[in-house]
C-alpha cells in the first residue's frame, strides 16, 4: 500500500510515493495543484478576475512586506496560471516556470529581461525564423548583437564567444531540420565560458529529454504545442532557477504578456495527457519516418529516430523519444510536386504549428519562406521540394496510407 506524506496534503508537486519522486505522468495530471480545491472540485476553477482585494490596509502591507502568493492585479499573477507554472517547473525538473502568452512572448520576455546594450549572443543557425529575425532586427536596433554558427559547430561558437557574450541559444532538436545538440557539450561550453545557456526543447518536451538534468540554465517551451496538445491555445514558457527567473517575471508583470485564466485551464487539462499523447507522437513519428525512408518518391528524410540521422547515436543516447515531426524531400525538385503530395492528403490537415492531436502537413518553402529569394532559402536549409509532417494522434496504418496514396498521386 502507497504511503503518502502530510505533505501530499497540502500540495501534489510534493507528492512522494513511499519516498520515492512520482513518474512523470503522475506529476502532469497532479502536479502543481492543490488536493482540496474551491468548492471541493476535483478540477481547478477558471478564476476570472482582472483584480483582487484586500480586508483592509493592513492584509495589504502583509502582502507587501511578506511577498505573500496571491492575487494583485490581474498583469502580475492569476490562480490558474501560478497552477500550470507549477506543475510545468516540476515536469521540467526545475525551480520555477514562467508562463507567458506565446513561445515568442516567452523568448522575446527571455533576452529583454537578460540583455543591455552592447550585449551579444550566440545562436546555433537552424534556428525558428521569427527568433532569428526578432534578435537581427529588433534586438539590433537596441544595441545588441547577434551571431549565429553553423549548427553543432562548437568550435564556431566557441570562437565567436568574447567578454560581451551573455547567451548561447540553440534549438534541440531543430526545426525543421531535426538535427540534434549534444547538450552536455553545450552547458559545458557555457559554463567553461560563464556564458548562459538556452535550449528551446519544444520539440523534444520534457517526455523525451530534460536540459537542466545536463546543465542548461533555461529552457523554452512553445506550449503551444505539444504541452497543450490540441491546437486550441497559445502559450509559452521559460524554465530554470527561481533567482535566474527573477527578473524575467517582473520584466513580465511590466510588459503585460500573460495568458488568460481560460487559456491557463485549458493547457492544465491539456498537460493531463501529456505522457499518453506523447507516446502516440513518438510512434507515429518513427512509424511514418521508416515508411518515408523507403519510398521510391523519397530522396531524403529527416528523423533522429533513424539510423540513417547524423546524430542517430547521440539523440539514442540522451532522448527517451523522437517526436512526431518528420521532414523529407521528394526526389522531385520541383515545389509544385511537393504541392501536389500535400494537396492530395486527406487526413493530414494543410497549416503551421505542431505537437497537436491532429495530423498536419505543410512546405516549408511556401507557408514559411515563400518571400524569401532562392539564394536566402538554400542559405537557411529549406530547398523546394521539402515537406513537413507533424504527426499526431491517430492510428499510423491511416497515416502512412494517406501519405502513401499522396504520393501515388504525384507521380501520376
Amino acid at each position: 500500500m502507497a504511503i503518502v506524506t502530510r505533505e501530499k496534503q497540502v500540495n501534489s508537486s510534493t507528492i512522494q510515493i513511499n519516498k520515492q519522486p512520482p513518474g512523470l505522468s503522475t506529476l502532469s495530471v497532479h502536479g502543481g495543484e492543490l488536493r482540496q480545491k474551491a468548492s471541493h472540485a476535483l478540477t481547478d476553477s477558471i478564476v476570472c478576475a482582472s483584480t483582487y482585494s484586500f480586508e483592509n490596509t493592513d492584509a495589504v502591507i502583509e502582502y507587501i512586506v511578506q511577498k505573500q502568493e496571491r492575487g494583485e492585479y490581474g498583469r502580475y499573477g492569476n490562480p490558474n496560471e501560478r497552477t500550470v507554472e507549477k506543475k510545468l517547473a516540476a515536469m521540467e525538473g526545475t525551480e520555477r516556470a514562467v508562463l507567458f502568452a506565446s513561445g515568442m512572448a516567452a523568448l522575446t520576455g527571455l533576452l529583454m529581461a537578460k540583455l543591455n546594450a552592447g550585449d551579444e549572443i550566440i545562436f546555433f543557425d537552424e534556428c525558428y525564423h521569427r527568433s532569428r529575425e526578432f534578435c537581427a532586427r529588433d534586438l539590433a536596433r537596441f544595441g545588441v548583437v547577434t551571431h549565429q554558427v553553423k549548427t553543432g559547430d562548437f568550435a564556431a561558437m566557441e570562437g565567436a564567444i568574447n567578454e560581451r557574450t551573455k547567451l548561447l541559444v540553440s534549438e534541440s532538436p531543430t526545426n525543421p531540420h531535426l538535427s540534434i545538440i549534444d547538450l552536455e557539450q553545450f552547458a559545458a561550453l557555457g559554463k567553461r565560458c560563464n556564458v548562459e545557456t538556452l535550449i528551446d526543447a519544444t520539440l523534444a518536451t520534457p517526455f523525451n529529454i530534460r536540459p537542466v538534468d545536463y546543465g542548461i540554465n533555461y529552457v523554452l517551451h512553445s506550449a503551444t504545442k505539444y504541452l497543450g496538445g490540441h491546437n486550441d491555445l497559445l502559450a509559452g514558457v521559460v524554465l530554470g532557477s527561481a533567482e535566474s527567473l527573477a527578473s524575467v517575471e517582473r520584466l513580465r508583470g511590466i510588459m503585460g504578456g500573460i495568458n488568460s485564466a481560460h487559456n491557463c485551464y485549458l493547457l492544465q487539462r491539456g498537460l493531463k495527457t501529456f505522457q499518453l499523447r506523447m507516446q502516440r507522437h513518438n510512434e507515429n513519428g518513427l512509424a511514418i519516418a521508416k515508411f518515408l525512408e523507403t519510398h521510391p518518391a523519397v530522396e531524403h528524410v529527416y528523423y533522429p529516430g533513424l539510423a540513417s540521422h547524423p546524430q542517430h547515436e547521440l539523440a539514442s543516447r540522451m532522448m527517451k523519444g523522437f517526436g512526431g515531426l518528420v521532414t523529407f524531400e521528394l526526389k522531385a525538385k520541383e515545389w509544385t510536386a511537393a504541392a501536389r503530395v500535400v494537396d492530395a492528403c486527406r487526413v493530414f490537415r494543410i497549416a503551421p504549428s505542431l505537437g497537436g492531436v491532429e495530423s498536419l502537413i505543410e512546405q516549408p518553402f511556401v507557408m514559411s519562406y515563400f518571400n524569401l529569394t532562392a539564394d536566402e532559402r538554400k542559405k537557411f536549409g529549406i530547398p523546394d521540394n521539402m515537406i513537413r509532417i507533424a504527426a499526431g494522434i491517430e492510428d499510423s496504418a491511416d497515416l502512412i496510407t494517406d501519405l502513401e496514396d499522396a504520393l501515388e498521386a504525384q507521380r501520376a
